[in-house]
């Protein structure tokens, strides 16, 4: 199924800008101290739980602990994903103190819980330099198992093609750049694949083919596609997650600043396709460079009886 019911979020301990992973995340602001960002980020990070409880989301939240720093726990869905036939990937990660995340419990939790059936263990590709951060790399249409990545220096080529064999995924790759013509650090910034529909920043890619070939898939497979522009693209509404409800009913989660970036109509044609779930996460987004969907990790995982 293309969206789940559950999600893992991690409640960060020492949530703070991360000059690991500003090279090349351009979102990403220095804007508060680290008692304070840590501050704002907890108030952010309650109520943005609160809000996906009260529309019938489940929620399971990891506590981070203060020792090893990893100031992007926040942000899980880059170094793991769980997938319907019991399959646990772990990923390889360019910054240092992301690599960190895996040692911190969260997968005790998950097999506590779920039944993992095998673990693809991705990540010793980080001694060759090359690099797959998860759902941040990939935007994955789970149902006609198709992974859309744009190249990056988090998305090595290879790395794409191991993930493709292994869980037997078909690649659509392309260029995508920001309106500095800087590449697009993770291909969930840009684009956002439901059930039936897909949000997309066409302008972010330059090659008229690529731009066709992405378009042309996302309609076979049947998907209205919500175009950004550039100015939404920063206002991270390419960032978005579908889930659903107890009930099966479709919800698409956001953030404030892309809730606001849209359009009367753009907005019509979300609720065409979903019920919109829209969370102030300003805080975070500005001082982690991640949004909505970089804070949830979708657990497709059987649950263990």
């Amino acid at each position: 199924m293309q969206t789940t019911n559950t999600v893992l979020m991690i409640r960060p301990a020492r949530f703070a800008f991360n000059p690991d992973t500003a090279l090349n995340n351009r979102f990403q602001q220095a804007l508060l101290d680290p008692d304070r960002a840590q501050q704002k980020a907890l108030e952010e990070f309650d109520d943005y739980v609160d809000t996906l409880r009260q529309h019938g989301v489940e929620v399971l939240v990891v506590q981070d602990t203060p020792a090893p720093h990893t100031p992007d726990s926040i942000f899980p869905n880059n170094w793991w994903s769980s997938h319907a036939d019991g399959s646990l990937v772990l990923y390889p990660m360019e910054g240092q103190n992301r690599r960190l995340e895996r040692n911190k419990g969260v997968l005790k939790v998950l097999e506590e819980r779920f039944a993992v059936r095998q673990t693809i263990d991705l990540s010793p590709l980080e001694q060759q330099s090359m690099y797959l951060e998860g759902t941040g790399s990939m935007v994955l249409d789970r149902q006609h198992r198709i992974s859309y990545a744009c190249h990056s220096g988090r998305t090595h080529t290879q790395a794409l093609r191991l993930f493709a064999e292994q869980l037997d995924y078909r690649l659509c790759v392309f260029h995508a750049v920001d309106r500095h013509q800087a590449p697009i650090y993770h291909s969930n910034v840009m684009m956002s694949v439901g059930r039936g529909l897909s949000v997309v920043c066409l302008q972010a890619l330059p090659d008229a083919n690529e731009r066709r070939a992405l378009e042309h898939s996302l309609r076979d497979t049947g998907k209205d596609i919500l175009a950004l522009d550039f100015d939404q693209l920063e206002g991270f509404a390419g960032n978005m997650l579908e889930v659903h409800d107890k009930q099966g009913q479709p919800l698409l989660v956001m953030s404030r600043s892309a809730w606001r970036s849209l359009s009367v109509e753009q907005r019509r044609q979300v609720e065409q396709h979903s019920h919109p779930v829209v969370v102030n996460i300003d805080h975070i987004e500005r001082i982690g460079g991640g949004s909505a969907r970089c804070m949830l990790a979708e657990v497709h995982l059987p649950v263990r009886h």
